[in-house]
């Protein structure tokens, strides 16, 4: 494809709790989960986008993130996954689906974060993202983000093939979309078909009302283990088949369908080839295991919490509460990262400045594990715990949190600064400063902004002459040692009695 495939919709955060069920709460009649496992992945559209990841696409993902926890932790896990994450702002939490899983089987969902708040308006960078794509995929979940208006009118004048994964609670497609790809019980309740109908009838009626309804070019039904009804010419619908069954978790079907049918679309085929090709990857999928399948191996969450440093000040939490009390006052959020070992005045003057650009300053602090695999197995010198709590004591630092990846970029698209500082010399291109994040914080309007470091203060350099000086301070004790007529350091003189 000529283009990234570009996936809009809303994000949840979705939790697999396995355990063992043996026996019966002794106060209801209800059973005892004993929890032996858990895994979080995206959910919504973060799930169909990981999906087209995996398929080796280039994949955008255009979505409305919190200012909380949850929202941290999905952009670890989209980040890991290869995603490139063009995030909104998003009123309220993120939503959560927990489900309690035994033997494979959903035992019970529990939803939290139901409050749909409104998204925030996109960034310039997110409508050229749109504009360039070679494929766009609507994953609507009913939470605000396909209702945007600014994207919305984005959709509509693309000239790419999209394909609109609609919701109930959603707004319409927006006129001309090449596919919309509802199941039987969405297809029902949007078009509104008699109940008394057999399922063929109702499928085929209701994509008929849709594709009328929306302007679609097509409509495809997704029927399970009966494959896939397509309404795209004439009265007459299509019938694809599944070209296999199994009795096995469904869960994320419709997105691998969806995503796959805009993988193919980008590639130039033709509506009934790329229902075919989603027909049979949604039956791969779920014969293949599902959604345990498909997903890469756990990635740890940010780190929340620093042992031993004050909670209000270092973690997800802490960076949480300072932003979005912040962006409620109409304030500016300014970020700061970096290793931050051995705490120097260059590093002070540093921050000083850079909170001096906005209402709050959060620092992006690199892990001890992180700092390793940049600079070596000797550093860091001090630990990440030490480390946040001298640059929690600082003044000019409302708030640290800790990530172990290599670069901030997860960080940075969960917290979204309006300001990015770094410190140092870096070249410009056109006047702003040349940073491996500018355009990662360009996604969503914000702007990078580069602060010298005092001369002469570095962490290597520090370390450098702290060597030199204990090198030094050896070579005088042993040159004192001669002259005192002393023997050098490890060895031992035998002298005769009649020798002197």
């Amino acid at each position: 494809m000529r283009g990234p495939l570009v996936v809009v919709g809303d994000t949840l955060l979705d939790r697999d709790v396995e355990g063992a069920v043996n026996r019966l709460c002794p106060d209801s009649p209800a059973p005892v989960l004993d929890e032996t496992s858990s895994t979080d992945r995206p959910g919504g559209a973060g799930l169909a986008a990981m999906f087209a990841a995996a398929a080796d696409t280039e994949v955008v993902l255009v979505t409305a993130l919190a200012d909380d926890a949850g929202a941290a932790r999905l952009s670890s896990l989209l980040a890991a996954a290869g995603v490139g994450v063009y995030a909104l702002g998003l009123a309220g939490g993120t939503p959560e689906k927990v489900r309690l899983r035994s033997q494979g089987r959903v035992l019970l969902r529990h939803d939290r974060g139901g409050v749909v708040g409104e998204p925030s308006p996109p960034a310039e960078a997110v409508l050229r993202v749109i504009a360039g794509a070679a494929a766009v995929l609507v994953s609507d979940y009913g939470r605000g983000v396909a209702g945007q208006p600014a994207l919305r009118a984005a959709l509509a004048g693309t000239r790419a093939p999209v394909v609109w994964d609609p919701h109930p609670r959603g707004p319409a497609a927006v006129p001309g979309v090449h596919l919309a790809t509802p199941n039987e019980s969405e297809v029902r309740e949007l078009a509104k078909v008699p109940p008394d109908e057999t399922r063929l009838v109702t499928a085929s009626r209701g994509a008929l009302e849709l594709r009328q309804r929306w302007r679609a070019r097509a409509v495809a039904v997704t029927m399970g283990g009966e494959g896939a009804l397509l309404c795209h010419a004439g009265p007459t619908p299509l019938i694809v088949p599944a070209v296999s069954t199994a009795d096995g978790d469904t869960c994320g079907a419709g997105d691998r369908f969806a995503a796959s049918a805009a993988i193919a679309l980008g590639r130039g085929a033709l509506v009934s080839e790329a229902v075919q090709e989603a027909v049979a990857e949604a039956c791969a999928y779920v014969v293949g295991g599902g959604v345990a399948s498909m997903l890469p191996p756990p990635v740890g969450p940010l780190p929340s919490v620093v042992p031993g440093v004050p909670a209000e000040r270092v973690g997800v939490a802490a960076a949480a509460t300072v932003v979005s009390e912040v962006r409620a006052a109409g304030g500016t959020v300014v970020a700061t990262g970096g290793c931050f070992d051995l705490l120097h005045a260059g590093h002070v003057a540093t921050l000083q400045a850079a909170r001096q650009l906005g209402d709050c300053l959060v620092v992006c602090l690199n892990s001890d594990a992180s700092v390793a695999a940049l600079k070596g197995p000797d550093r860091p010198v001090m630990s990440q715990g030490d480390r946040s709590r001298l640059l929690a004591a600082l003044g000019c630092v409302d708030a640290v949190m800790v990530f172990d990846d290599p670069t901030p970029q997860a960080a940075l698209t969960w917290l979204r600064p309006d300001i990015w500082v770094k410190g140092g010399d870096y070249a410009t291109g056109g006047g702003e400063p040349v940073l491996p994040e500018a355009d990662l914080v360009r996604r969503w309007g914000g702007h990078t902004v580069v602060v010298p470091y005092l001369d002469g203060r570095s962490t290597t350099d520090l370390i450098a002459a702290a060597h030199r000086r204990g090198e030094a301070s050896a070579t005088r004790s042993a040159a004192t040692a001669v002259l005192r007529g002393d023997p050098p350091s490890g060895v031992t003189t035998h002298r005769s009695a009649g020798i002197r």
